[in-house]
């Protein structure tokens, strides 16, 4: 019976412990730091919740800045799916995103595998070119890419926009997975070359599973940054057999010529941002453990 008591008291002790060190009570005792966080999330949140508040809103009532529609409607909704063509836009991101992400991955894992793995001069400078492309302002390509496109008969076509977005998004899948190939130990590619497997199946069956949670978290980002590309899809699409939802919305027309439908361009926001959103709650542990996980030794 005493070892049992004696067993049970640390027990009762770290529980007590960990307790008061989780996240609602250093809120309650740093009352300003709670503060700050609700500042942040009500100032991240506003946009959206203004967004599907006028997406609700008539066109009388959109102008107006009220928290809550005065008089509710779906019309807008109605109106989204009555645009002209509506679903081959999003038919477009759907296969523009998809084939950026896998392209992205694809090339991405080997260059940030090499990286991570070989020995050879100038590993730095090029991972400092990585960044600097990184870095480097959309808005200046456009010009370029344009002159390019046309010359290659591109425009309207979805390689003028897959190329693009891989590019501008490849050097945040090489970062995210170099972090965890250069994590991992050397000893299990010796163990797999110890066994018979080449290097390429050293890579494909024993370090890229164990990279999942990187691979996957590039992948989400990767895809959603593909989905709300606007600038680029802007200049090198003309008709809807090749613009993304984006652009569509920006293009959306009202009853007259030169009216501009508010309300229903909130409403096609808000069903363009479902998925994602869902996509991110649903994934979003995977995210985080991705995003962290290769920047922790041990």
């Amino acid at each position: 019976m005493a070892t049992a008591t004696t067993t049970a008291a640390p027990a009762r002790t770290r529980a007590a412990a960990g307790a008061g060190t989780g996240l609602w009570p250093r809120l309650r005792r740093n009352v300003p730091l709670a503060i700050g966080i609700l500042f942040i999330i009500l100032y991240c949140l506003f946009p959206f919740y203004w967004m599907i508040v006028s997406s609700f809103k008539t066109r009388v009532d959109i102008f107006q800045n009220n928290l809550l529609p005065p008089h509710w409607t779906f019309e807008n909704y109605k109106a989204v799916f009555q645009q002209q063509k509506f679903l081959y836009p999003i038919r477009n991101s759907i296969i523009v995103a998809g084939i950026s992400t896998v392209i992205g991955l694809a090339v991405g894992s080997f260059a940030a595998y090499a990286l991570a793995r070989l020995r050879f001069r100038g590993k730095a400078l090029v991972l400092g070119g990585v960044l600097a492309i990184a870095i480097f302002p959309v808005i200046a390509l456009l010009n370029p890419l344009f002159q390019v496109f046309t010359d290659l008969n591109w425009i309207d076509k979805y390689q003028a926009m897959i190329i693009p977005d891989t590019s501008i998004t490849l050097p945040l899948t090489i970062w995210v997975l170099y972090s965890f190939f250069r994590e991992m130990p050397w000893e299990l590619e010796q163990a797999a070359k110890v066994d018979g497997a080449t290097p390429g199946q050293a890579f494909r069956k024993v370090i890229l599973p164990l990279a999942a949670p990187g691979v996957f978290t590039a992948a989400i980002l990767v895809f959603i940054y593909a989905w709300n590309e606007f600038m680029i899809a802007f200049a090198v699409t003309q008709t809807y057999a090749a613009k993304p939802v984006t652009v569509a919305i920006a293009t959306f027309t009202g009853a007259q010529g030169f009216e501009t439908p508010f309300g229903t361009i909130m409403a096609a926001g808000v069903i363009v941002t479902i998925p994602l959103v869902i996509m991110v709650l649903l994934f979003q542990r995977r995210i985080v453990a991705g995003l962290t996980a290769g920047g922790v030794k041990g």
